[in-house]
């Protein structure tokens, strides 16, 4: 049994939050003059104990489930924390999702009462209500009348229900993974696997994270790393966070929000750098010329810190004006306060994280899973190793399994105890059985290796990787992140299981692409683009001297199939934390990826 310091539920931590800083702003939502209101702690809890009332009217009690179908916005929490304080299951699901996926979850979970963003969910979800038994009341957000949850919560303020106070055992929420394969999986999570996480987490950025921190709402809260890092952590000080509008007005709405400090994924980061580097490179003369400097100094001040060097001044000199005339630009597109970030869902490009660090952003990696609600190790800037994914947070431990690995491997599985570890799958003891150990821990499906100091190192996904004819093994995902970094990709997908080379899927980004092809005087028209010999011919050469000495000669992809259509949720080739589902790249493409192998190489 875990020792848990308090706030050990999460009712507790809103209802502490909402006394201590209750004049302070807690959400921030785009209105339709493109500007951002705020509402305050004070309101958002006057908002959770009157939808708490109101579901408690609708018969909601201990252990009863309640979904919710939207996006992050200020009812997303509203209802999440109304359900936590009738000692309920909060069920968060995706609002662009599949209505068979939501259908599943709703069942599985035996949701008894919802709450959808649109009409239009509602509309659907009305479709299969008939069979989803113990699901009993759909009230709607976007909405007024008897179903929304206006009604609801206004029937809440006229019979006010106390809230009661979980213990940490229980749970809290059922997270759906969106798994690569099958019906996704409820990840069972108790009040003390969340509210371990957070406080581990947060005393590791005393300076970052305080009641003065404003963050943009990137990552969903359907899923747990949105959920823990973004908002529990954000409320647990005090701090504020802006929901973005969408992906495409990013940039802009940082401007509006102004930033302290961001809990994103590495494709942020990569999409912006990867954007600057082709933005340099078509501007050339002095632009080019000052990025450029200021690149070189900013690496060469770095490494001269590291050795315990003073700076020279023709190397500071640089970096001043280059910081100066460069680099406070690109802060300026976080908003101009960007402090640091988090990163997770895969390891940043050691390259891409000292670019940021250097220009004054610095990006933190850290890895964990669903499962385990969701960190495990984290770097952080008293203890931060480019390149690792940090060290175990408190009360974790991380053990590194090699019997799972070839002889000879220096890495294993990894397996996590402590307090963030799931309570299991519901309704499925089966799949739980396959991941816990006897003793408490669970395995990832991961592989890594920790170094002398404690610093994990992911090296792969153990059902993921895969042997070539040669017998060597290929792990994708790492290939695919660096084939990525190139301005001309978008997206892209290694495979070769028991063949003589990795082949790869390319999808290319055709805004650069089209500017590429202007200048070449072809037609910016995609698909002639993606059939374009020459433009083939092209990326893949780059991409090959990318990997050269980065990869073994045997893993850089020998062919490759371009494609028009992304990866994406519509097509069922994404999961919603944006994970290429591989079986279904597979079944979709496996015609072309067969006559790519009987061509000669």
């Amino acid at each position: 049994m875990y020792q848990y310091e308090k706030p050990d539920n999460l009712v507790e931590l809103i209802e502490e939050s909402v006394s201590k800083f209750g004049d302070r702003p807690l959400f921030g939502t785009k209105n339709a003059k493109g500007e951002y209101e705020w509402i305050s702690y004070r309101e958002t809890g006057r908002r959770i104990d009157n939808l708490r009332s109101g579901l408690a009217g609708l018969g909601v009690g201990k252990e009863d489930a309640v979904g919710f179908i939207g996006n992050n916005r200020a009812e997303w929490a509203v209802t999440a924390f109304a359900t936590y304080g009738l000692g309920g299951r909060f069920v968060p699901m995706y609002e662009k999702e599949l209505a068979k996926i939501w259908k599943y979850i709703i069942q599985n979970a035996g949701i008894k009462v919802l709450l959808v963003s649109t009409p239009e969910i509602y509309e659907k979800v009305k479709t299969f209500q008939a069979e989803t038994p113990a699901l009993e009341q759909v009230c709607i957000m976007d909405a007024e009348g008897e179903n929304s949850m206006a009604a609801l919560e206004a029937a809440g303020a006229s019979k006010p229900v106390a809230s009661l106070r979980p213990k940490p055992q229980d749970t809290a929420a059922l997270i759906y993974t969106s798994g690569t394969t099958g019906n996704p999986k409820g990840v069972l999570l108790s009040h003390g696997n969340f509210t371990s996480n957070f406080i581990a987490a947060g005393k590791l950025f005393p300076k970052q994270l305080h009641q003065n921190t404003r963050t943009v709402s990137i990552l969903p809260w359907a899923h747990s790393f949105g959920q823990t890092g973004d908002l529990y952590n954000i409320i647990h000080v005090g701090g504020s966070m802006g929901f973005m509008e969408s992906v495409t007005s990013l940039a802009e709405d940082m401007g509006k929000i102004k930033p302290t400090f961001l809990i994103a994924v590495p494709r942020v980061f990569n999409k912006i750098y990867a954007g600057l580097q082709a933005k340099m490179k078509e501007q050339g003369g002095m632009a080019k010329k000052l990025f450029d400097m200021g690149v070189e100094s900013a690496k060469k001040r770095r490494e001269l810190k590291g050795k315990g060097q003073n700076v020279d001044i023709l190397t500071g000199l640089k970096y001043k004006v280059a910081d100066s005339l460069v680099f406070s630009k690109i802060r300026e597109r976080f908003g101009g306060r960007l402090e640091g970030a988090i990163s997770g869902s895969a390891t940043m490009n050691v390259e891409v994280g000292y670019f940021f660090a250097d220009i004054g952003i610095p990006v933190y990696d850290c890895y964990g899973l669903t499962e385990t609600t969701p960190a495990v190790t984290m770097n952080c800037p008293a203890a931060h190793r480019p390149g690792s994914v940090g060290r175990p947070i408190e009360k974790v431990r991380v053990v590194i399994d090699k019997s799972v690995s070839e002889e000879g491997a220096d890495d294993g599985e990894i397996i996590v105890y402590g307090p963030n570890v799931m309570q299991g799958y519901h309704n499925n003891p089966e799949a739980t059985k396959e991941v816990m150990t006897g003793d408490g821990g669970f395995r990832t499906g991961d592989r890594g290796k920790l170094d002398e100091d404690g610093y994990l190192f992911i090296t792969g996904r153990i059902k993921e990787q895969y042997k070539l004819e040669n017998g060597k093994y290929v792990f994708p995902a790492s290939l695919e992140e660096e084939i990525a970094l190139l301005p001309w990709v978008e997206n892209a997908m290694v495979y070769g299981e028991g063949r003589a080379f990795n082949i790869c899927m390319i999808i290319p980004d055709f805004d650069v692409l089209c500017k590429y092809a202007q200048e070449k005087g072809l037609p910016p028209d995609p698909e002639a683009l993606v059939n374009n010999v020459q433009v083939q011919e092209m990326i893949a050469g780059q991409i090959t001297a990318f990997l050269k000495g980065k990869f073994g000669g045997y893993e850089i992809p020998k062919k490759y199939i371009f494609l028009k259509e992304a990866f994406s949720l519509d097509n069922g080739t994404l999961t919603q934390t944006m994970k290429l589902k591989r079986p279904a790249v597979l079944k979709q493409h496996m015609e072309s990826i067969e006559e790519m192998y009987k061509l000669p190489q």
